[in-house]
Parts: C-alpha cells; sequence; structure tokens
C-alpha cells in the first residue's frame, strides 16, 4: 500500500486514538463542523456508509442501487494541485485495508484524485489540512 497511500503529501504515523472506526469518523466530522469558517470547502465532505452489518434482504437493495465494496468513507470532491478531490479510508488499530479496498484506492488514482488511509481522525484531520493548502 505504500505506493498508493499519501499521494500528494508526506505520509503520517498511523496511530489510532482509541476509538472506533465509526467512532474516529464521526470525531473527524466534527472537527469538520468546527473548521468550515477555517477550510470553507469541509462544507463538501461527505461519508459514504458502505460497510456495517445488514441482513440478506438491505444488502440486496443496496445492491441493486449501486453500492459496492471497498470504495472508500471519506470523500472530498475538491480540487487541488493536480488531484480531482482527496479520498479517505479509515482505519483504527491494526486493520488494513481489504482487496477491495486497495483496488478502489488503485483506480481513484489512475483518475488523479489523491488518497489516503488514515489511522484515527486526527491523522486524516492532518491529511485534510495539508491536501487543503496544496
Amino acid at each position: 500500500m505504500k505506493g498508493s497511500e499519501g499521494r500528494g503529501f508526506p505520509e503520517t504515523n498511523k496511530v489510532s486514538f482509541g476509538g472506533s472506526e465509526g467512532e474516529e469518523q464521526a470525531a473527524l466530522f466534527e472537527w469538520a463542523s468546527w473548521n468550515v469558517g477555517r477550510y470553507p470547502e469541509l462544507r463538501l465532505m461527505f461519508h459514504v456508509p458502505n460497510g456495517g452489518s445488514r441482513n440478506k434482504i438491505e444488502a440486496a437493495k443496496l445492491k441493486a442501487q449501486g453500492v459496492k465494496a471497498g470504495v472508500p468513507d471519506v470523500w472530498l470532491p475538491v480540487a487541488r494541485g493536480a488531484f480531482h478531490g482527496l479520498v479517505i479510508e479509515m482505519k483504527v488499530g491494526k486493520n488494513k485495508p481489504t482487496a477491495d479496498q486497495k483496488e478502489w484506492i488503485r483506480l481513484l488514482i489512475e483518475q488523479k484524485y489523491a488518497t489516503r488511509v488514515c489511522y484515527g481522525w486526527q491523522e486524516a484531520r492532518e491529511a485534510i489540512e495539508r491536501y487543503l493548502s496544496l
């Protein structure tokens, strides 16, 4: 993954700050809501709810509606430098990207998106701040 992590800016350490992936992501969006004045582009940031456990009927409905395995968690559709936007896959602890997530990251890099795998909300915040400063 080293080749696809940190496209466009240096990699940071991979330390989680204690929460579940959902809690870390919620903390990131709370930080974003407090920093829209500083970074107005954060209003465009969103989460793709592809993960989680679902019953078979709900999973089938979502698949029919276009849900795809491996789509990264956080999207910031704001162009900077040579990139069309920033896409972040959130992880915690020792979790690693799945094969589907790695494939999405590879394909997004080909389409000129900056991509990051971030461990915890603070690493994601740092990646976003660096990206927005490009």
